[in-house]
């Protein structure tokens, strides 16, 4: 059977929209769960910090009465850990798989391999080498492009830093609020 070409174009322009759109949402998809666990694993890794550990900041000049500016400072949110952090954080992707969300149809990232080396629960789950290495490349893009960004809200920020820095401050997730929020 021969398809009139006025057929094939209309085709054409049906569906390359629709491609182009679910592209678009897989590539938005990838970002949004990259970040969000670039920070679950920050927290987790500021977490394991010794609260005691503290370091000196401040000017080592000795001031015109004798005194020194220096401060101590609790060292797991300090630029310089948290620079030591987004260097190694994007290698932890290789413990998610992608899973997608039957409601939705979007894709998420969710840890299959705990923290202490036990496997979790990955029914469902998508762990095929191509979908991660995507994910620790988009990882790793994130922290690269938005470094000033993550560090700025690490060495503050507490409270809701996924929807905070993900959806509000970056863009990466536009559907942020339908995304429950995970505990550590």
């Amino acid at each position: 059977m021969v398809i009139p070409k006025a057929h094939c174009l209309l085709l054409a322009v049906i569906l390359v929209p629709f491609f182009s759109c679910t592209a678009a949402r897989r590539g938005q998809d990838v970002h949004c769960g990259a970040c969000r666990a670039l920070v679950d694993e920050m927290e987790w890794e500021i977490s394991q910090v010794d609260p005691k550990k503290t370091i000196q900041k401040g000017s080592f000049r000795i001031n015109p009465d004798g005194s020194q500016s220096v401060t101590e400072v609790p060292y797991a949110r300090t630029e310089a850990h948290l620079m030591e952090l987004l260097e190694q954080v994007c290698e932890n992707m290789k413990d998610y798989g992608e899973k997608i969300e039957p409601e939705t149809h979007r894709k998420t990232y969710v840890r299959v391999l705990s923290r202490d080396g036990t496997k979790m629960d990955a029914s469902n789950t998508n762990i095929d080498r191509e979908a991660i290495a995507d994910l620790k490349f988009t990882c790793e893009r994130i922290v690269e492009e938005y470094e000033d960004e993550l560090i700025e809200f690490f060495s503050h920020e507490n409270e809701n830093v996924k929807d905070r820095l993900c959806s509000k401050r970056t863009d990466l997730c536009d559907h942020a609020v339908h995304i429950p929020h995970d505990e550590l």
